[in-house]
């Protein structure tokens, strides 16, 4: 799996699911029950990576930013 710096603007469920640690199924779950952000392009369902992150309390940019460190 590659680094958080590395991901595109919008991932797939199933890599979402990967990053969560959960399985494909329990990504595709939360997707539905609206846990996980998602985007519907056609037929495909993607996941914002920066709502992804954002959701996770990480920065969208990659950088390794301390909590708290704004204060």
């Amino acid at each position: 799996m590659r680094g958080v710096e590395d991901l595109p603007p919008t991932i797939s469920v199933e890599e979402a699911g990967q990053i969560l640690g959960v399985s494909r199924r329990s990504a595709y779950r939360a997707a539905e029950n609206g846990e996980l952000p998602t985007l519907r392009l056609g037929r495909r369902l993607l996941v914002p990576t920066a709502r992804l992150l954002a959701m996770l309390g990480l920065p969208a940019d990659g950088s390794k930013q301390l909590e708290g460190a704004d204060r």
